[in-house]
């Protein structure tokens, strides 16, 4: 079973480009890359030439003669004569570099030749990605992915661009949605906020309609991210990395979530974590959400690189660190007692990510003035509150009326509660965290 996916429409834009250069599809492992790129290029070339440097390290021997596009054709034909090589109707796919990031070396010289198309992608990329965009820079074009989001999850369900469509109407419009569409949306979020986004697992869950095999897969999953710290972490103390990252869920079950290194270990200082954070963000296993200096535009350059928060790159996979009986507390009983509100940040993080939005939060040293999340439209900067319960909103009120902070005009709150408007503070259900960003951009303010 084939997931529809966003790259699907990114790819077959990039394939219809005269112009295009030879692409790297970066993400964390097993969210579906070299899946969704063979989907891909089998329904649009007459050739496929697959080359996997993990399943197969001969093919590290094709630049044995260099770089240039006809010397590696000519040795993948020698390693593989069932390869063919249709001039413009050929797709490369080089699997797994990170294993051989040399090959990135030759992305210039398919360019100039012009008569292949090539695509890379590999698990661990940004742990090596300094070495390849030196050896291909200004002849490659990016592409981050990441393991589904709402938006996909719902096309696995059968539900068409229509109803995300008229999902954001609701935005739009401030017009609440009625109460069946309320109780099947909801359902449908926590569903997913149990299962994540892997599509191995999403897609298990659609065939068969149950939840008996994604715990067991998602531990499996959580175990194969630490081999990767243990396989890819190299000049690095790998016990660091693996200590900050089983920390995670128990700093974001305390009611300060800023990560604090001192809580990792005994006398552990920040200056020997750093190279921890930046290469849990760089797998892809985490996402770093930066305390802002002040709650003012613009966002970039305006944080403590110091103070920050740590958020499960799959919110699915957090709910599995927990306790055995934590997807059934969430799923059927909606509630997971102090952890609820950890979880629905993490999956708000997660898809400010996904809609390629920066995490910022504040906190204000001196005051209980505390914000989740920030988000921003050509105008003005909008800070958004996730509510895990129901009560008044004092640190949004506070951004918003006190005239302390000009660029803030306007807040979103993100509950379970229906859409809503009132005192400037927009409210929306959960399940439209992921239109956020097309929202935003329908404002005026």
């Amino acid at each position: 079973m084939y997931l529809r996916r966003k790259i699907d429409g990114y790819l077959k834009s990039w394939r219809e480009n005269d112009d295009k250069m030879p692409l790297i599809v970066k993400g964390a492992r097993q969210i579906g890359k070299s899946e969704s790129i063979l989907h891909f290029a089998n329904s649009n070339y007459k050739s496929v030439v697959y080359i996997n440097f993990v399943t197969d390290e001969k093919y590290k021997k094709i630049t044995t003669d260099g770089y240039a596009a006809e010397d590696i054709v000519r040795n993948l034909s020698k390693l593989n004569p069932n390869f063919k090589f249709i001039r413009h109707e050929t797709l490369i796919v080089f699997d797994e570099i990170q294993e051989f990031p040399e090959i990135a070396t030759s992305l210039k010289f398919f360019k100039l030749d012009g008569a292949y198309d090539v695509i890379c992608s590999g698990s661990m990329l940004g742990i090596n990605y300094k070495r390849i965009e030196s050896n291909s820079v200004g002849y490659k074009e990016d592409y981050t992915m990441y393991s589904l989001d709402f938006e996909e999850y719902l096309w696995a369900k059968g539900y068409s661009d229509e109803l995300i469509s008229d999902m954001l109407s609701h935005m739009v419009s401030h017009v609440p949605f009625n109460e069946l569409e309320m109780n099947v949306f909801h359902k449908h979020f926590l569903n997913f906020c149990v299962l994540g986004g892997m599509p191995k697992i999403v897609s298990t869950f659609v065939q068969e309609n149950t939840f008996e095999r994604s715990l067991k897969m998602q531990r499996q999953l959580l175990h194969d991210y630490e081999e990767d710290v243990r396989k890819y972490a190299e000049g690095l103390d790998q016990a660091r990395i693996l200590n900050v990252y089983s920390h995670i869920p128990v700093q974001l079950a305390k009611e300060n979530k800023k990560f604090q290194i001192s809580k990792v270990a005994s006398g552990a200082r920040f200056k020997d974590y750093r190279g921890c954070i930046e290469w849990l963000a760089d797998s892809g296993i985490v996402n770093v959400c930066y305390c802002l200096s002040f709650p003012e535009l613009p966002l970039k350059g305006n944080y403590d690189g110091d103070k920050y928060k740590l958020y499960y790159g799959d919110s699915g996979l957090l709910v599995a660190s927990l306790d055995d009986e934590s997807q059934e507390d969430l799923r059927v009983n909606d509630n997971l007692g102090v952890y609820k509100g950890a979880l629905y940040e993490n999956i708000i993080a997660e898809s400010f990510v996904k809609q390629g939005l920066g995490l910022y939060y504040y906190k204000r040293e001196d005051s209980t003035l505390e914000e989740d999340f920030f988000a921003r439209t050509k105008k003005s900067l909008v800070p958004v509150e996730v509510k895990a319960v129901s009560g008044r909103s004092k640190s949004l009120r506070t951004l918003i009326g006190s005239g302390q902070y000009p660029d803030i005009k306007y807040g979103i709150k993100l509950s379970k509660n229906n859409v809503g408007f009132e005192n400037d503070i927009f409210t929306f259900p959960y399940f439209c965290s992921f239109l956020l960003k097309r929202y935003l951009a329908t404002v005026e303010w």
